[in-house]
């Protein structure tokens, strides 16, 4: 009886953590959508810049879009799994180094960063892939600058493994 009670409350949270992951990833789709999309192309008709809408553009984006969300939902739900706060300007008491971020040290925005170029190049705006690049590239220089520094000194060796191991980015 005590197992099947484990099994249940394993699968409770097991949903839990998927639904909590869905509605995290769709939150940042949404949100990246309607102000940054959408505001983005307002931009490019206000200053005049000529949008593109191309066929392999439109399925670039959903396919880039598409692994930004596929990314996100795991990587979130591998850190509420884990215990974790998906949300936390500080490191956090434990180094995640399995599932996504075997093969990313930051899945997480590498999705946003997915999402984000794929819905400027399904809307075809300029300005929105080069606002996504300028994003793209703060966030780099944060993580190098802030976050990396944080969690060498937190977990010392066994983050300079890591960091050895697994590209900030994506490992190919």
């Amino acid at each position: 009886m005590l197992y099947e009670d484990y099994r249940k409350s394993k699968k409770v949270v097991t949903i839990q953590y998927t639904i909590k992951s869905l509605l995290y990833t769709a939150l940042i789709v949404v949100l990246n959508f309607i102000f940054f999309s959408q505001e983005m192309m307002r931009f490019d008709l206000l200053f005049g810049l000529t949008n593109f809408k191309f066929f392999v553009s439109i399925i670039s984006g959903v396919i880039l879009v598409l692994i930004g969300v596929i990314l996100r939902i795991w990587a979130t739900f591998y850190f509420y799994h884990e215990g974790l706060k998906v949300l936390s300007l500080t490191p956090q008491n434990k180094l995640l180094t399995a599932g996504p971020y075997s093969f990313s040290r930051n899945p997480l925005i590498l999705g946003i960063v997915c999402i984000s170029f794929g819905l400027s190049l399904f809307i075809g705006s300029i300005s929105s892939l080069f606002l996504s690049t300028a994003i793209f590239t703060a966030w780099d220089l944060w993580i190098r600058k802030q976050e990396e520094k944080q969690l060498e000194q937190k977990f010392g060796e066994n983050f300079l493994k890591y960091k050895f191991k697994v590209p900030r980015w994506l490992k190919i």
